[in-house]
Protein backbone atom coordinates (compact mmCIF):
# COMPACT_ATOMS: atom_id res chain seq x y z
CA UNK A 1 0.00 0.00 0.00
CA UNK A 2 1.31 3.47 -0.87
CA UNK A 3 2.29 5.90 1.87
CA UNK A 4 -0.74 7.43 3.53
CA UNK A 5 -0.90 10.93 4.93
CA UNK A 6 -3.38 10.10 7.68
CA UNK A 7 -2.68 7.83 10.64
CA UNK A 8 -4.62 4.67 11.38
CA UNK A 9 -5.12 4.03 15.10
CA UNK A 10 -6.30 0.60 16.25
CA UNK A 11 -7.88 0.56 19.70
CA UNK A 12 -8.68 -2.77 21.32
CA UNK A 13 -9.83 -3.70 24.80
CA UNK A 14 -12.09 -6.10 26.64
CA UNK A 15 -15.75 -5.07 26.67
CA UNK A 16 -16.25 -2.50 29.43
CA UNK A 17 -12.69 -1.15 29.49
CA UNK A 18 -13.82 2.17 28.02
CA UNK A 19 -12.21 2.31 24.60
CA UNK A 20 -15.34 3.59 22.81
CA UNK A 21 -15.82 6.32 25.44
CA UNK A 22 -12.18 7.40 25.08
CA UNK A 23 -12.40 7.62 21.30
CA UNK A 24 -15.65 9.59 21.54
CA UNK A 25 -14.16 12.03 24.05
CA UNK A 26 -11.03 12.57 21.96
CA UNK A 27 -13.01 13.27 18.79
CA UNK A 28 -15.30 15.68 20.65
CA UNK A 29 -12.28 17.50 22.06
CA UNK A 30 -10.85 17.99 18.55
CA UNK A 31 -14.14 18.38 16.71
CA UNK A 32 -13.17 21.80 15.31
CA UNK A 33 -9.61 20.85 14.34
CA UNK A 34 -8.87 21.53 10.68
CA UNK A 35 -5.12 21.01 11.03
CA UNK A 36 -5.40 17.38 12.07
CA UNK A 37 -8.88 16.07 11.23
CA UNK A 38 -9.88 12.70 12.67
CA UNK A 39 -12.85 10.36 12.60
CA UNK A 40 -13.92 6.97 13.84
CA UNK A 41 -14.45 4.18 11.35
CA UNK A 42 -18.02 2.90 11.08
CA UNK A 43 -17.84 -0.90 10.94
CA UNK A 44 -20.31 -3.43 9.61
CA UNK A 45 -21.83 -5.90 12.05
CA UNK A 46 -24.43 -8.65 12.15
CA UNK A 47 -25.41 -8.06 15.78
CA UNK A 48 -28.66 -6.33 16.64
CA UNK A 49 -28.57 -2.59 17.47
CA UNK A 50 -28.39 -1.69 21.17
CA UNK A 51 -30.68 0.99 22.61
CA UNK A 52 -29.76 4.37 21.13
CA UNK A 53 -27.59 3.01 18.33
CA UNK A 54 -28.24 4.34 14.83
CA UNK A 55 -27.55 2.50 11.58
CA UNK A 56 -24.75 4.20 9.64
CA UNK A 57 -23.61 6.16 12.68
CA UNK A 58 -22.56 3.57 15.23
CA UNK A 59 -22.45 0.58 12.86
CA UNK A 60 -23.72 -0.53 9.48
CA UNK A 61 -26.15 -3.22 10.66
CA UNK A 62 -26.50 -6.05 8.12
CA UNK A 63 -27.72 -9.64 8.10
CA UNK A 64 -25.34 -12.57 8.34
CA UNK A 65 -26.07 -13.42 4.71
CA UNK A 66 -25.27 -9.87 3.59
CA UNK A 67 -22.04 -9.85 5.59
CA UNK A 68 -20.85 -13.16 4.14
CA UNK A 69 -21.60 -11.87 0.64
CA UNK A 70 -19.40 -8.81 1.36
CA UNK A 71 -16.61 -11.14 2.52
CA UNK A 72 -16.80 -12.96 -0.80
CA UNK A 73 -16.56 -9.62 -2.62
CA UNK A 74 -13.36 -8.73 -0.74
CA UNK A 75 -14.89 -5.58 0.71
CA UNK A 76 -13.39 -5.78 4.18
CA UNK A 77 -10.03 -4.46 5.36
CA UNK A 78 -10.46 -6.81 8.32
CA UNK A 79 -13.25 -8.86 9.81
CA UNK A 80 -13.79 -11.20 12.73
CA UNK A 81 -16.51 -13.16 14.47
CA UNK A 82 -17.00 -12.19 18.13
CA UNK A 83 -19.70 -13.55 20.46
CA UNK A 84 -21.36 -15.19 17.46
CA UNK A 85 -21.55 -11.98 15.40
CA UNK A 86 -19.43 -10.68 12.52
CA UNK A 87 -17.65 -7.31 12.63
CA UNK A 88 -15.78 -5.83 9.68
CA UNK A 89 -14.25 -2.63 8.30
CA UNK A 90 -14.45 -1.43 4.69
CA UNK A 91 -10.97 -1.45 3.16
CA UNK A 92 -11.76 1.09 0.43
CA UNK A 93 -13.33 3.59 2.82
CA UNK A 94 -10.35 3.43 5.20
CA UNK A 95 -7.77 3.90 2.44
CA UNK A 96 -9.62 6.82 0.86
CA UNK A 97 -9.94 8.56 4.22
CA UNK A 98 -6.25 8.13 5.07
CA UNK A 99 -5.20 9.40 1.63
CA UNK A 100 -7.10 12.63 2.39
CA UNK A 101 -4.94 13.15 5.48
CA UNK A 102 -7.66 12.25 7.98
CA UNK A 103 -6.70 10.15 10.99
CA UNK A 104 -8.95 7.12 11.46
CA UNK A 105 -9.72 5.26 14.69
CA UNK A 106 -10.66 1.60 14.54
CA UNK A 107 -12.53 0.18 17.54
CA UNK A 108 -11.90 -3.53 16.97
CA UNK A 109 -10.80 -6.67 18.80
CA UNK A 110 -7.33 -8.25 18.74
CA UNK A 111 -8.23 -10.55 15.83
CA UNK A 112 -9.13 -7.60 13.63
CA UNK A 113 -6.10 -5.67 14.88
CA UNK A 114 -3.82 -8.51 13.83
CA UNK A 115 -5.32 -8.51 10.32
CA UNK A 116 -4.96 -4.73 9.97
CA UNK A 117 -1.34 -4.80 11.18
CA UNK A 118 -0.52 -7.49 8.63
CA UNK A 119 -1.96 -5.34 5.82
CA UNK A 120 -0.75 -1.98 7.17
CA UNK A 121 2.28 -2.34 9.49
CA UNK A 122 2.43 1.42 10.12
CA UNK A 123 -0.96 1.34 11.87
CA UNK A 124 -0.64 2.30 15.53
CA UNK A 125 -2.05 -0.31 17.92
CA UNK A 126 -3.29 0.79 21.35
CA UNK A 127 -4.62 -1.66 23.94
CA UNK A 128 -6.72 -0.41 26.85
CA UNK A 129 -6.82 -2.31 30.14
CA UNK A 130 -9.15 -1.83 33.12
CA UNK A 131 -7.51 -1.12 36.52
CA UNK A 132 -8.79 -4.43 37.93
CA UNK A 133 -11.11 -7.36 37.19
CA UNK A 134 -13.59 -6.16 39.83
CA UNK A 135 -13.82 -2.72 38.22
CA UNK A 136 -14.37 -4.32 34.82
CA UNK A 137 -17.23 -6.46 36.17
CA UNK A 138 -18.75 -3.40 37.86
CA UNK A 139 -18.68 -1.45 34.60
CA UNK A 140 -20.34 -4.28 32.68
CA UNK A 141 -23.01 -4.65 35.37
CA UNK A 142 -23.66 -0.90 35.48
CA UNK A 143 -24.69 -0.91 31.83
CA UNK A 144 -27.84 -2.82 32.76
CA UNK A 145 -27.99 -4.38 29.29
CA UNK A 146 -26.88 -7.96 29.95
CA UNK A 147 -27.99 -10.79 32.22
CA UNK A 148 -25.64 -12.23 34.81
CA UNK A 149 -24.65 -15.22 32.71
CA UNK A 150 -23.80 -12.93 29.79
CA UNK A 151 -21.58 -10.83 32.05
CA UNK A 152 -19.86 -13.99 33.29
CA UNK A 153 -19.22 -14.94 29.65
CA UNK A 154 -17.85 -11.49 28.89
CA UNK A 155 -15.52 -11.68 31.88
CA UNK A 156 -14.14 -15.01 30.66
CA UNK A 157 -13.72 -13.58 27.18
CA UNK A 158 -11.96 -10.54 28.68
CA UNK A 159 -9.15 -12.73 30.00
CA UNK A 160 -8.60 -14.16 26.52
CA UNK A 161 -8.77 -10.69 24.97
CA UNK A 162 -6.32 -9.14 27.45
CA UNK A 163 -3.77 -11.90 26.89
CA UNK A 164 -3.00 -10.28 23.51
CA UNK A 165 -2.04 -6.87 24.95
CA UNK A 166 1.63 -7.37 24.04
CA UNK A 167 0.82 -7.41 20.31
CA UNK A 168 0.11 -3.67 20.48
CA UNK A 169 2.41 -0.65 20.34
CA UNK A 170 0.97 1.04 23.43
CA UNK A 171 -0.94 -0.01 26.54
CA UNK A 172 -3.17 2.38 28.52
CA UNK A 173 -4.72 1.68 31.94
CA UNK A 174 -8.16 3.28 32.07
CA UNK A 175 -8.44 3.92 35.81
CA UNK A 176 -8.90 7.69 35.80
CA UNK A 177 -10.73 8.62 32.59
CA UNK A 178 -9.19 12.10 32.24
CA UNK A 179 -5.69 10.70 32.64
CA UNK A 180 -6.31 7.94 30.11
CA UNK A 181 -7.71 10.50 27.65
CA UNK A 182 -4.61 12.68 28.02
CA UNK A 183 -2.38 9.67 27.44
CA UNK A 184 -4.33 8.69 24.32
CA UNK A 185 -4.05 12.24 23.00
CA UNK A 186 -0.29 12.21 23.61
CA UNK A 187 0.08 9.06 21.51
CA UNK A 188 -1.93 10.60 18.68
CA UNK A 189 0.14 13.80 18.70
CA UNK A 190 3.40 11.81 18.71
CA UNK A 191 2.32 9.70 15.74
CA UNK A 192 1.53 12.82 13.75
CA UNK A 193 5.06 14.17 14.24
CA UNK A 194 6.82 11.13 12.81
CA UNK A 195 9.40 12.08 10.18
CA UNK A 196 7.65 10.28 7.33
CA UNK A 197 4.31 12.00 8.04
CA UNK A 198 5.87 15.44 8.48
CA UNK A 199 7.86 15.00 5.28
CA UNK A 200 4.66 14.24 3.37
CA UNK A 201 2.65 16.99 5.07
CA UNK A 202 5.29 19.75 4.75
CA UNK A 203 7.17 18.73 1.63
CA UNK A 204 7.11 22.25 0.13
CA UNK A 205 8.39 23.83 3.35
CA UNK A 206 11.19 21.29 3.69
CA UNK A 207 12.13 21.74 0.03
CA UNK A 208 12.35 25.51 0.46
CA UNK A 209 14.41 25.23 3.65
CA UNK A 210 16.93 22.88 2.09
CA UNK A 211 17.37 25.08 -0.99
CA UNK A 212 18.60 28.07 1.02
Amino acid sequence: MASLLGNLFILSAPSGAGKSSLIKALLEKHDDSSTYPMQVSVSHTTRAPRPGEVDGVHYHFVSREQFEALIEQGVFFEYAEVFGNYYGTSRVTIEQTLHRGIDVFLDIDWQGARQVKAALPDACGIFILPPSASVLRERLTRRGQDAGEVIDSRMREAVSEMSHFDEFDYVLINDNFATALNELEAIVVAQRQRTMKQQMRHQNLIKDLLEQ
